[in-house]
């Protein structure tokens, strides 16, 4: 589908005279928390009020698990065939892409994006995965265990049960469609829990999947506090299983939910802080361009973002002076008008909390080469310019904590072995990149790299049918591919003996 773009006053009247639905979707229909509960949400481009949502507790959860548990055990949705399944996603994929503008400004006023990636990636790629796993579900085989002649050993895949969908504030529509896709396509009934920073597009997704044909229960969305509805759902004992993207603190949590609970089935993905390693015989031209987006990109809110740079000190500060102008080139603006590159931070605090980093940076002896500072104060918003730290050691909290914002940290080295060792020097493994024009030397060293995902001469390339997740505390399990399934299903084994 072709999106063209509105002028930007034109995206300003439509924000303002767009229905905002707020209320949670639980069995089948819209409809606030039992207490009444809500909560405030701010636009984090102007620091105005948006919209208070239904703030789910404890036993708002509990209906969507009911209501979840009953359409399950009914099979209404996991009893249908594979075909008649896959007409359902495929139909919900054809409502996404149709409602593709609404969708991308719902993300745009929550989170801060720039509207033009919000309609050209984030929705459209939620309507990819959907449609790519509607596709897969007649085309999954099971197995026959080879046994001898006297038994029969079937291997079949079967849902899980129910599943909740923890998903994120950065890419809230993209990472819906990286659990829902599966979890949908395998037969189970998902709960869907956007971050508290970014509920309207799940919730607006709950109207689209029900004309689509899914069952009541099926597709439930439940907004509110991280501490109160996600920590709900963590504790569950009737949830089977949590899909959940986020930061490494919260997931430390949901393995602790599960242990308190019944064991419930945790797939995490969660942190990062990727290195890029550039060796002198590198295409800096090339790398820098990439470099540049794989910090920049999203306001550098991306767990698998190239934070870090590995480059040799003979080609450091070329590289430096050629991300000047990619740093120009993507610096912030409205997030209505389709010419910005990049939008808002998601809010004030956590401006404050990457404006700290740099700081600290420079108190540990790091130096900024690029710019560090806030802009567009007078608009309310919180934007940052694109940074980058220089002189940076892997010991500093600069090179170590996940910054989640725009913010680079260069870091020099002599030798590939030294390069390699403080790529590996990371509790995180999501993501790393290596650049030289000897591909026996991009192999030897992506082969070396602790990370669920490397890239070789360029960085953040994706496809739904490659799979993505981390190594260490960035998570385990998989998401996209026909990999993500084995979060979402059981193996059975059916044995049959054969006799006379």
């Amino acid at each position: 589908m072709t999106v063209t773009a509105a002028p930007p006053t034109d995206w300003l009247t439509h924000s303002q005279e767009l229905p905002l639905e707020t209320r949670a979707f639980i069995a089948g229909k819209y409809r606030a928390a039992r207490s009444g509960a809500t909560f405030e949400r701010i636009n984090p481009a102007t620091g105005e009020h948006l919209a208070h949502i239904t703030a789910c507790q404890s036993e708002d959860i509990d209906d969507a698990v009911k209501a979840a548990r009953e359409a399950f055990e009914s099979g209404v949705w996991r009893d249908q065939s594979p075909l008649e399944r896959k007409a359902v996603l495929l139909k919900f994929a054809e409502l996404i892409r149709q409602h593709n503008e609404e969708l991308a400004l719902l993300e745009t006023l929550d989170t801060g994006k720039a509207i033009g990636e919000t309609l050209r990636v984030d929705a459209s790629s939620l309507a990819r995965d959907i449609q790519w796993y509607a596709e897969s579900i007649d085309k999954l085989y099971d197995e026959v265990a080879p046994n001898g002649a006297g038994s029969l050993v079937l291997v079949t895949r079967e849902p899980i049960g129910v599943v909740a969908a923890v998903v994120p504030w950065n890419y809230p529509l993209i990472i819906a469609g990286w659990k829902l896709g599966p979890a949908l396509a395998a037969g189970n009934s998902v709960i869907l829990k956007p971050a508290e920073q970014s509920s309207l597009g799940a919730i607006r997704l709950a109207a689209l999947g029900q004309e689509a044909g899914l069952p009541s229960g099926v597709f439930q969305v439940t907004p509110g506090l991280g501490h109160v509805a996600g920590q709900a759902l963590g504790l569950h004992p009737d949830v089977d299983a949590i899909g959940f993207t986020g930061s490494t603190e919260v997931g430390r949590k949901f393995l602790e939910y599960s242990a308190a609970s019944n064991l419930k089935r945790v797939g995490l993905e969660l942190g990062g802080k990727s290195a890029q390693i550039i060796t002198p015989d590198a295409d800096l031209e090339r790398a820098a361009m990439y470099v540049a987006y794989g910090i920049w990109y999203n306001q550098g809110e991306t767990c698998n973002a190239g934070s870090r740079v590995i480059v040799h000190e003979s080609v450091k500060d070329e590289l430096i002076e050629k991300l000047r102008p990619w740093a120009e080139k993507l610096a912030p603006g409205n997030p209505l008008d389709p010419a910005s590159p990049l939008g808002s931070l998601i809010d004030e605090s956590h401006l404050q909390k990457v404006l700290g980093y740099v700081e600290l940076g420079v108190q540990q002896g790091a130096t900024v080469a690029i710019g560090g500072q806030r802009v567009m104060q007078e608009s309310g918003g919180a934007f940052m310019q694109n940074t980058v730290l220089d002189n940076v050691t892997n010991d500093m909290r600069v090179a170590r904590e996940e910054i989640f914002g725009p913010v680079l940290a260069v870091i020099s080295y002599q030798n590939l072995d030294d390069a390699v060792r403080l790529a590996n020097d990371s509790d995180y493994g999501l993501a790393a990149a290596v650049w030289s024009r000897n591909i026996s030397t991009a192999h030897k060293v992506a082969r070396r790299l602790r990370a669920g995902t490397v890239w070789v001469n360029c960085f953040d390339h994706t496809s739904v049918n490659a799979p993505f997740g981390g190594y260490k505390q960035s998570g385990h399990g998989r998401d996209k591919s026909l990999h993500a399934f084995d979060k979402y299903t059981e193996l059975k084994t059916t044995w049959i003996e054969l006799y006379e």
